[in-house]
């Protein structure tokens, strides 16, 4: 019995002993090891999340750089592929989108005044999965949109972040009257992206609205971006052409397999093939999602599923 006892403690500290190990090894495996695919993704992801010191921490600029420009070359938007997708509703377009290195959705709305900005009802407490918005709002489709911030750390979607707007009201502020980005959408329909502030709302007759940056398109000229900082990952953004149809891209990634992700010049080339004269990056990364006719039709990120959020754009039809 004691022996038993003896062999059944060694196997568990042998078990606890390589979980460590692998735990502290698995950065210097990645970031250092021979897998390029893994390594790139790694960079792309970390470097999008909230904490992208970690990369610093192991890498040097120069080396940051070279992982993301070496996958640059791979991936172009400009070599983009689009296969149609049958939609249900007049007026609503969704099409398969692949370049080399990712795949992903365009869902073409032509009245910009569908889309409306939906806000977690728990403000403060908790973010919302974007199904939830979509249903709750009555919506045929939805994707992701503005940042958001926990006090707690919990990146649960408590708080939207920046300047959210609904209806012509701001429904959450939290830099005052400082400029921000912002991505909206006035009484007539019309895309503004660029910098902003509370005073601006009823100004530019401001209807819906989230902040995001940056900006890939501004007045049919390419926006001020730089690859380098924003790596490879999920992604969606928002565009228009010049007939008002609004131009949501939602690009999957961090699937080595399928789909790595996008850089920002990939949302850039996909809005030039649409014709867009505005459009701006949303929140991407695992609250990458668009939503149609109550189903999730990309491939998330995130193996568990939809992730709780502040803000989605929702598009709902007029009757």
């Amino acid at each position: 019995m004691f022996k038993r006892k003896v062999r059944l403690k060694m196997i568990i500290i042998f078990i606890a002993f390589n979980l460590v190990f692998t735990v502290v090894l698995s950065p210097f495996i990645i970031f250092y090891g021979p897998f390029e695919t893994l390594k790139s993704v790694a960079v792309g992801s970390v470097l999008t999340s909230r904490h992208p010191q970690v990369v610093k921490a192991f890498l040097s600029d120069e080396k940051i750089n070279e992982i993301i420009n070496k996958n640059n070359s791979v991936g172009s938007g400009s070599n983009v592929t689009v296969q149609s997708v049958d939609a249900d509703v007049d007026g609503i377009t969704i099409e398969d989108i692949e370049g080399n290195g990712f795949k992903g959705k365009v869902m073409l709305i032509k009245d910009p005044k569908w889309i409306q900005v939906a806000v977690t009802k728990n403000i403060g407490d908790t973010g919302e999965r974007i199904s939830d918005f979509v249903r709750d709002t009555g919506a045929i489709a939805g994707v992701t949109a503005g940042g958001f911030y926990d006090l707690d750390g919990r990146g649960n979607g408590a708080y939207p972040d920046g300047l959210t707007v609904h209806n012509g009201e701001i429904v959450h502020n939290n830099i005052g009257n400082n400029s921000t980005d912002i991505v909206a959408l006035d009484n007539k329909g019309k895309l503004f992206v660029g910098q902003i502030t509370a005073d601006d709302v009823k100004k530019k007759n401001i209807q819906e609205a989230v902040s995001f940056w940056p900006v890939l398109v501004k007045d049919g000229k390419r926006g001020d971006f730089n690859d380098n900082q924003w790596g490879l990952a999920p992604r969606t953004a928002i565009g228009q052409k010049a007939d008002g149809t609004v131009i949501f891209i939602v690009i999957d990634g961090r699937q080595p397999t399928r789909s790595l992700g996008a850089r920002m010049s990939d949302l850039y080339n996909i809005f030039l093939k649409y014709g867009a004269v505005n459009a701006a990056n949303l929140d991407g990364g695992s609250s990458s999602e668009l939503i149609y006719n109550g189903k999730v039709i990309n491939k998330l990120s995130d193996p568990f599923g939809e992730r709780y959020i502040a803000t989605a754009f929702v598009v709902i039809p007029d009757e």
